[in-house]
């Protein structure tokens, strides 16, 4: 049996995969592998497949805050959205939620449970796993203001990790230095609140969303971390960027934080622009703009 057969006992298998079809940004080349694995087991066993063949392999959720490079990948995507997304309210706040969640459905249903905590999430449109690696937020709120634990997946072992030992910050984890760790679930704690009022909060926050940011083109939110006093999207105007366009890729008209596929772009185009931005704020104000969208290592 080839590898190909053997990784469909454990799951779904789609080969020579375009990731344009897996981002927000609807940018990236095919992956030879793009696997959705039925259960716990069945990952570990994937993985297990892969390591044996030397085959390099990601673990990736909705696709939001990643720019997929151009061309060919001879490795795996392993994706979590479509089968580990189970999540569970108890009565005292507890919420454990699996990685494949997405964020807003995660924000509506503590909301129909009358849970407080989750409303800054409820535009992040994102996986839980994708979250907690770069600790997503929204309204000077963040993933790691309310979690508690995290179950991982590392050196073959399934265990549960405390949020004080991952090492977070703002837009940061210890996910980050250690990405053969997979996150699988996490543990939050919720408020009670009055679901009316939070129902209202995240509403108005929808709106404002749609007043102030380019949700009518593919991107994947806030390009650049917020640097210090100034905000990134300042910077950026301040060095006379909004609107500018290289290929397919533009630093949105209506939020200069936002680098968005105008039609055809590609990885190329994008970092271009970030290239572009990075240069010109060491240079004029001597600042060093980090970016948030994350780049996997991808070598055609």
């Amino acid at each position: 049996m080839n590898l190909t057969d053997l990784l469909k006992l454990y799951g779904d298998v789609q080969e020579h995969e375009p990731m344009s079809a897996h981002t927000t940004y609807k940018i990236g080349g095919t992956a030879r592998w793009f696997i959705q694995p039925r259960s716990v087991t069945a990952l570990m066993r994937i993985m297990q497949l892969l390591d044996a063949e030397n085959i390099p392999w990601i673990v990736l959720g909705r696709g939001s805050n990643l720019l997929v490079p151009d061309g060919a990948w001879p490795g795996a995507v392993i994706n979590l959205d479509y089968t580990f997304n189970d999540c569970y309210f108890e009565p005292d706040g507890i919420l454990y939620a699996q990685a494949g969640c997405a964020l807003p459905a995660l924000a509506v249903e503590a909301m129909k449970h009358s849970m407080s905590g989750l409303e800054f999430a409820s535009g992040i449109p994102g996986s839980l796993g994708g979250g907690l690696y770069m600790n997503a937020g929204a309204y000077r709120s963040d993933l790691s203001s309310i979690l508690l634990e995290v179950l991982i997946l590392r050196d073959r072992k399934v265990e549960w990790v405390s949020r004080e030992d991952l090492d977070y910050s703002y837009r940061h984890s210890a996910f980050q230095e250690h990405r053969d760790w997979t996150i699988l679930a996490a543990k939050f704690q919720l408020e009670k609140s009055d679901q009316n009022r939070i129902r209202q909060l995240m509403a108005s926050r929808q709106q404002r969303r749609m007043d102030t940011q380019p949700l009518d083109k593919p991107c994947a939110g806030s390009t650049f971390r917020n640097p210090g006093d100034m905000p990134a999207w300042e910077i950026i105007d301040r060095l006379g960027l909004r609107g500018r366009q290289i290929g397919g890729a533009r630093i949105s008209d209506k939020h200069s934080n936002f680098i968005v596929n105008a039609g055809g772009a590609t990885c190329r185009d994008v970092m271009a622009l970030i290239d572009l931005v990075k240069t010109k704020a060491r240079r004029v104000f001597d600042v060093d703009m980090i970016p948030e969208v994350e780049i996997p290592e991808w070598t055609a």
